[in-house]
């Protein structure tokens, strides 16, 4: 088996989960069977306790594990099926080599940084390369070389690449070369003192992928492989791309990264058939049709928090040859400006999921107008909750309705707290998370878009419908699509007499693909297309 280490240097946040991502989707279309995995130097044992200032979005995974938004991009380019060996925090790491410690597994012994913590992390390597029985396993290490709590990782990668043998192992180290405007010239430095730090710690790049601005003159790449010790082929250009993020494995074939992969781990493959994601490429660059969706939520500043939701939409788009304008809209301006204002001339609207009280208001408001104008409407998890907060204000007239996660006195608690979820105390990993089954029920919207009546989603969430409520919702019109296979809970609804006003407790937006787009989106974008087009674009 082959391992590639992905590790990042000078600043945070530069792509080394999409070269990742992007390269491994390059060596599936050689033939061969990739498994990706994320190292997180932070202490939090998963993400799931954190903000989404902190860390970006949550991604969730079928076996209910909270990680990196990294592993979306792992799901998206490849056909690689993830659990939780696939995502490992320091957190995770030093609760283990503790719990062993206190069950005395040990012996005795002086519990260390090595060997302990990076035998265990190499352990995870081991598990994963065992339970996947992949070709190439790649790892991404999370944070920029230096940091502190990065060191035991880069350790443990070095130690693993030589118990493994010459010829096993590559490393890929993507860096920053900036462009200096003053100058108007790009800079090495940056990237040779990167180089140099991760030489210092015992760990010689065998590739160097650039992430620059303009692109890399001769001169430059000659200059890196000089002062960063590799070959001149192996100084990968990874300039900004254009469009989308889908341009990258195209961008990287051109760079030949996958070839001088092939070659350092002495893997024979055929070249990769990359046509089905130039057809992608395409229908981006030049779609037949476009069309503006809005998006409400409260952490619209921050891109990655609806990382997800984001790429799913273009995806929905992909499927409709249709280009897709995401309008970002904060839910507090909304109650600030009314709906009108920062909603008129959409598409469509969608409400995706969150937590805490601020901005909901806005995005009952984003509700009623989709439902009161006819504008397709797309809900996810708190989305869903929101539109049926608003239904039982404003059509079943009942006052003051709410979630009792916002407010706990309300007369009408339309949605309330899991009856699992009454007694827990813990907040990390303790919602309903992961694949659970839908029923789907015949002649609905739901069932029509995924032509089918049983559908496994992901959720994570602690609140839900109300049962108590559900008759007095149906006679008024509110269709439940899909339920729980006992019929206990909601997971589905829509709206009679709408053009498109679907909302679910799951979070379809993690198991869309750019060449397999999830049914929601793609009937979503349709919606909202033929809403201000007036004409259909493609047949369910």
């Amino acid at each position: 088996m082959k391992f590639i280490f992905v590790t990042g240097g000078v600043v945070s946040s530069l792509g080394k989960g999409l070269t990742a991502a992007a390269l491994g989707t390059l060596l599936e279309n050689r033939g061969l069977k990739v498994a990706l995995q994320k190292f997180d130097p932070y202490l939090n044992v998963d993400p799931g306790t954190m903000s989404p200032y902190q860390h970006g979005e949550v991604y969730v995974l079928d076996d209910g594990a909270e990680t990196d938004l990294d592993l979306g991009h792992y799901e998206r380019f490849t056909s690689t099926k993830l659990t939780r060996m696939n995502n490992l925090t320091s957190g995770q790491v030093y609760q283990t080599v503790l719990n062993n410690e206190r069950e005395g597994k040990y012996l005795g012994k002086t519990v260390q940084v090595i060997p302990h913590v990076t035998d265990e992390i190499k352990r995870r390597i081991d598990l994963l390369a065992e339970t996947s029985k992949a070709d190439v396993v790649i790892t991404e290490i999370g944070g920029t070389t230096g940091d502190i709590e990065g060191l035991p990782f880069l350790e443990a990668i070095r130690e693993f690449a030589l118990e493994s043998g010459i010829g096993n192992t590559c490393f890929i180290h993507v860096t920053y070369v900036p462009f200096i405007k003053a100058a108007g010239e790009l800079k090495t430095k940056p990237t040779q003192q990167s180089v140099a730090k991760l030489r210092e710690i015992g760990i010689t790049p065998n590739i160097i992928a650039c992430r620059c601005e303009k692109p890399l003159d001769k001169e430059l790449r000659q200059k890196i492989s000089m002062f960063c010790n590799v070959p001149l082929e192996a100084v990968i250009e990874a300039k900004d791309v254009d469009h989308s993020i889908y341009e990258m494995p195209l961008m990287l074939q051109r760079e030949r990264m996958d070839d001088l992969v092939c070659r350092l781990l002495h893997l024979t493959t055929p070249a990769p058939n990359m046509a089905h994601w130039q057809e992608i490429i395409r229908k981006l660059i030049a779609p037949a049709h476009r069309v503006r969706v809005g998006v409400v939520g409260k952490y619209i500043g921050l891109q990655d928090a609806y990382k997800s939701v984001y790429e799913a939409l273009i995806h929905g788009g992909i499927g409709n040859d249709c280009g897709v304008e995401i309008v970002q809209v904060d839910a507090e301006e909304i109650e600030k400006h009314g709906a009108p204002a920062k909603l008129g001339g959409l598409g469509g609207i969608l409400v995706p999921g969150g937590f805490g009280e601020r901005g909901i208001e806005g995005k009952i408001l984003a509700a009623k107008y989709a439902r009161e104008n006819k504008i397709p409407y797309l809900g996810l998890c708190l989305g869903m909750q929101i539109a049926t907060i608003e239904f039982a204000r404003n059509v079943l007239k009942l006052d003051k309705a709410h979630s009792t996660e916002f407010d706990e006195s309300s007369p009408h608690p339309v949605i309330a707290l899991l009856d699992a979820q009454k007694k827990v105390t813990k907040k990390g990993g303790t919602m309903r998370l992961g694949a659970m089954p839908c029923q789907l029920a015949l002649g609905t919207k739901a069932a029509e878009l995924y032509g089918s009546f049983v559908i496994q989603e992901r959720h994570r969430h602690r609140y839900e419908f109300n049962n108590h409520y559900r008759e007095k919702f149906e006679k008024a019109g509110f269709v439940f699509s899909g339920t729980s296979p006992d019929n206990k809970l909601v997971e589905v609804i829509e709206l009679k007499g709408h053009p498109f006003y679907v909302a679910s407790q799951f979070h379809p937006e993690f198991l869309s693909k750019p060449h397999q787009p999830h049914p929601l989106f793609k009937g979503f974008i349709a919606a909202a297309h033929q809403t201000i087009h007036h004409k259909p674009l493609y047949s369910i």
